[in-house]
């Protein structure tokens, strides 16, 4: 076999080659200017399209945002005196961006070591901002000064854990006036989701009950903070600018401090609440609740132990003066109102009463099992004669009684500040019992509320609000808890009583001190007062009591209203709550007398 190819075979082979070689180097040199024209796109791109972006990104990596919470407004009484302030505390805060991975595990191990704080809960913090926020995130406030000097060693040899000063808050009576007050806490997830928008933040302290509440927005503030250049390893070089927070508004309650505290004696450790208000205006001028709570646990943070704990112990945050409960005899002064008003009786008509009175098939009873003969409203008050209600209330009807029930106030929310806490209490009626029982409205059910039993529920700030309606002279008040210079009329409205009816009330509930039960009441330490006292049913626990009154009885200046829950185990409201209002007001009496002269 030949190995010499044609000459034909060549030529076309050499052909062949050299065009395959050509069109090797024209692909490479195609890709090669792709990709230089890429890159430089790319690059004219990121100078130019995305330049803006990418130095705010060098600028947030070498610009350190240090945040200054601003100071809250303090809290005073009607006197100007405080009661809520803001006090300088050390806090422990961590730059995740500046702190070492390397040294994040030993470092929060140490954290949790040193502040009692489960590694998870310093963990989480963490997580919720990112490690590339360029702000400080707050770890703990109000830090012990063993605290402090153990911090201070450990930020000496780890990037980005810091100790600084920051104003939090501070409660100078401790548990006094806690319930009014309420209390501020870190800002929790769901709220800050809510308030982003507002200009919140994690780590963020808010108002969360009480005033502190109601009045967030007023006595927040707004942040204010500095900017500062550092270096390559988060060291500080200098600084660039600052912003001065603006401290929150004050804010006059119209509490009178001394009487607050006069009240929360009063009530001691029995579980309960005391009302004081002025009956004219509606301004309170005190407002406990039993169990209570010192707010100033909240101005370091509280584990899910200890608040457990807390909320354990008789629901000490629950705020029994706005919550509701049967009113029980208090609220005669309603069924007299409705008795009078609706022209079924008179305001001199007599009634027998009895031990008992039988009223569609059900028997119910007097207090006293025997009746106190006849009597008209001003005695049916001073006994609280239940039988003399019973036929009121029967005679006058369900919707009537409902109707004033209403104009009283109840059912319906005061207009408090704290109207987040506040119950709107129960005015049951017809419609109510159908959708909630499948059951009519029956006359049991009037004879029943005619004493402040069966399906009703108010609360004692609804309560003393009642009492404010004989004692002003027919007015229905907005009680509230902000110092106000708008006129009178804007506190309150006319129920339109007869000046008869008025009067009634008036000598029946004088009664009720001069010579009922409510003769507590009947002291030379005070001005003449009237009154009205409670014993609510309550299985299977023992009864409520109650007793609310007035003082001075010829020209009102305060209503005081004390309820007790399940604190009828010794007696009943006269027995055992009169002797609470008695203190109120000879401490709000005592402050007005004049000082004695001097002996020459």
């Amino acid at each position: 076999m030949s190995l010499v190819q044609p000459s034909s075979v060549r030529a076309k082979k050499a052909i062949r080659t050299v065009g395959q070689n050509y069109q090797a180097w024209s692909l490479l040199a195609f890709l090669s200017i792709v990709m230089v024209g890429g890159i430089g796109w790319r690059l004219g791109y990121l100078q130019l399209a995305e330049a803006e972006k990418h130095n705010l990104q060098a600028e947030s990596n070498r610009i350190r945002l240090i945040p200054k919470l601003p100071v809250r407004g303090n809290i005073f009484d009607r006197q100007g005196r405080l009661l809520a302030s803001s006090r300088l505390s050390h806090s422990v805060f961590l730059w995740p961006r500046v702190a070492k991975r390397d040294d994040w595990f030993q470092t929060r191990q140490r954290l949790s070591q040193i502040l009692t704080i489960p590694e998870a809960e310093i963990q989480k913090l963490i997580d919720k901002q990112g490690r590339n926020v360029n702000t400080l995130v707050p770890i703990a406030r109000s830090l012990t000064p063993a605290q402090i000097t153990a911090l201070a060693e450990l930020s000496s040899d780890r990037d980005g854990l810091e100790v600084d000063i920051e104003a939090v808050r501070n409660y100078p009576n401790k548990d006094i006036a806690a319930h009014i007050l309420g209390y501020t806490g870190e800002i929790t997830d769901k709220e800050l989701g809510e308030l982003r928008s507002q200009g919140y933040r994690l780590g963020d302290v808010i108002g969360q009950m009480g005033v502190e509440a109601a009045f967030e927005k007023e006595l927040r503030g707004e942040w204010g903070g500095f900017q500062i250049e550092v270096d390559g390893s988060g060291k500080a070089i200098r600084a660039l600018g600052s912003k001065r927070a603006r401290p929150g508004q004050d804010l006059q309650l119209t509490i009178d401090l001394n009487v607050q505290k006069a009240a929360e004696a009063a009530l001691g450790n029995r579980k309960g609440a005391i009302v004081a208000i002025n009956p004219n205006t509606g301004e309170v001028l005190a407002l406990v609740s039993r169990p209570s709570f010192d707010p100033n646990i909240f101005s370091s943070r509280i584990s899910p132990k200890i608040w457990k704990e807390l909320q354990s112990k008789d629901h000490p945050f629950v705020n029994r003066a706005l919550r509701g409960f049967p009113p029980a005899s208090t609220f005669k002064i309603v069924t007299a109102t409705a008795g009078i008003e609706s022209g079924k009786f008179s305001p001199k008509s007599v009634l027998q009463t009895y031990g008992s009175l039988n009223i569609g098939g059900t028997v119910f009873r007097d207090w006293n099992g025997a009746g106190f003969g006849p009597l008209g409203f001003a005695g049916a008050l001073q006994w609280s004669s239940d039988t003399f209600f019973y036929q009121i209330g029967k005679g006058v009807g369900g919707p009537t009684l409902i109707d004033w029930t209403r104009k009283y106030g109840f059912g319906k929310k005061t207009g408090i500040e704290l109207k987040s806490e506040e119950s709107k209490g129960l005015v049951a009626d017809d419609t109510w019992k159908q959708k909630n029982l499948k059951l009519a409205w029956s006359v049991g059910d009037t004879v029943n509320m005619s004493i402040g039993q069966g399906f009703l529920q108010a609360s004692p700030l609804q309560v003393a609000v009642m009492f404010s309606v004989p004692a002003n002279g027919g007015y229905l008040v907005k009680p509230h808890l902000l110092k106000s210079k708008e006129p009178v009329s804007k506190w309150r409205k006319s129920l339109n009583i007869k000046p008869e009816t008025l009067k009634v009330l008036r000598q029946g509930l004088r009664a009720v001190v001069n010579a009922g039960t409510g003769k507590a009441l009947n002291s030379p330490t005070i001005p003449p007062a009237s009154g009205k006292s409670g014993t609510a049913e309550a299985p299977p626990g023992a009864n409520h009591i109650w007793f609310g009154g007035y003082a001075p009885s010829d020209k009102p200046e305060i209503v005081v209203v004390a309820f007790g829950e399940h604190e009828g185990k010794d007696g009943g409201g006269g027995k055992i709550a009169a002797p609470m209002v008695l203190r109120v007001m000879e401490a709000y009496f005592n402050a007005k007398k004049p000082p004695a002269k001097p002996v020459k």
